[in-house]
């Protein structure tokens, strides 16, 4: 299917540099955005659906790279059914497994946990809940796992793995197994800071981080309980190598910190935005957003670098092909606005001031999603969705 999108206002690429589209108007086809360029240009017969977004803001859509999926649209932590198709209503387009963990009775064996990432990798290759992707299948890391059953796994399509909840002595016993891991195409995640469920004691600390060497650091601004101001400031400084997922369910004070460190070492580019949901926290469809809000109006991020630590960051951290407003790239995107009332002209001006931007439409994989959300409120330029006749060709 062929969509264009015209009369874009205001963009964000997704790209390190803050860069807006060449253009007004972008053309998706065949699940993958095909061309970017002027509205004058687009040819209203030659696509089955034109988008008019009237000024709004077009950006990629937001990638939440710690989310505890399950099976299906299902969370047993909060006991929800639905919760990521009502995510895609918050502009959420894709979701990465922080872990299936929460699976009632999960296995801790290596059979076990190997078994159980490959079932949720699978279960979610055809199933897209509200059109969203969902990267499942997150290996969690047990005593015992060999560099063998991480490439029998990462044959199988599993290349996540979750550190934090083993049964290891230590936080630095995951070591060997993390090295494995990522010897062998795994992307390695580590929970970081204090325990988040009950009876989980062991806290992980910076020290632990950088003798591990995990390829993220999850909710390093805690999950929720933070580390010191200290530790911030050294995983910035000395894990070069490991990206700082800042998350909705942690402790702003220290998302801020970890933002304003990140900018004072020219260390932005492993600034992930994300939520860490389901957790005890609960189940928030607009985390995303309000998480870029919340880091824009009183921390030292502006509402662009927000939106790109949502998608272009993560997109260049995972290896995803979503994540930036680019030809080749995945039709993942999302059109913003302020909301009405706000006393903002536009969406990342809203964000700026730490008002939610109304949600008009939302594409995935090429199609319309919907062009109403449920959660935001209303967007101050309508989105009006056409689908002209086709043109005649005349012999």
């Amino acid at each position: 299917m062929s969509i264009a999108i015209i009369n874009i206002g205001d963009s964000v690429l997704g790209t390190r540099n803050g860069a807006s589209l060449g253009g007004d108007a972008i053309v998706t086809d065949g699940g993958v955005i095909s061309w970017i360029g002027d509205t004058s240009q687009v040819n209203p017969g030659a696509h089955e659906e034109i988008i008019d977004v009237a000024g709004a803001t077009v950006i990629p859509g937001l990638i939440d790279s710690h989310v505890h999926s399950t099976f299906g649209d299902y969370t047993p932590r909060q006991n929800t059914i639905g919760f990521l198709e009502s995510y895609v209503h918050g502009g959420t387009t894709s979701v990465i497994s922080a872990s299936e963990v929460h699976v009632p009775g999960r296995p801790t064996d290596v059979a076990g946990v190997k078994a159980l990432a490959v079932a949720a990798n699978r279960c979610y290759q055809t199933y897209r809940p509200g059109g969203m992707r969902v990267h499942a299948g997150s290996i969690i890391l047990e005593p015992g796992l060999t560099d063998a059953d991480f490439r029998d796994i990462n044959d199988q399509g599993v290349w996540l793995a979750k550190a934090g909840f083993g049964a290891f002595q230590s936080p630095e016993g995951y070591a060997p197994v993390v090295a494995a891991a990522k010897r062998n195409g795994i992307k390695v995640m580590f929970h970081t800071g204090g325990g988040s469920i009950a009876g989980s004691l062991s806290k992980i600390t910076v020290d632990a981080l950088l003798e591990v060497r995990p390829n993220i650091s999850g909710h390093c601004n805690g999950g929720p309980t933070a580390l010191s101001r200290d530790e911030n400031r050294r995983l910035v400084t000395d894990g070069l190598d490991i990206a700082l997922q800042l998350v909705h369910a942690g402790n702003l004070r220290s998302a801020i910190h970890y933002a304003e460190l990140a900018l004072e070492h020219d260390q932005f580019h492993r600034i992930l935005i994300a939520t860490d949901t389901p957790t005890g926290t609960g189940v928030i469809p607009l985390g995303m957003l309000r998480q870029i809000a919340e880091m824009a109006s009183l921390g030292p991020l502006t509402a662009r670098q927000g939106i790109i630590a949502s998608t272009g960051n993560v997109a260049d951290v995972y290896d995803l092909n979503a994540g930036k407003l680019e030809i080749g790239r995945d039709a993942d995107l999302v059109v913003l606005d302020a909301p009405v009332g706000s006393s903002a002209d536009d969406a990342l001006s809203a964000l700026d001031i730490g008002d939610i931007p109304g949600v008009g439409c939302v594409i995935t994989d090429g199609v319309v999603r919907l062009t109403k959300s449920r959660n935001t409120p209303t967007p101050k330029r309508p989105v009006t969705v056409t689908h002209p006749a086709p043109e005649t060709v005349i012999v």
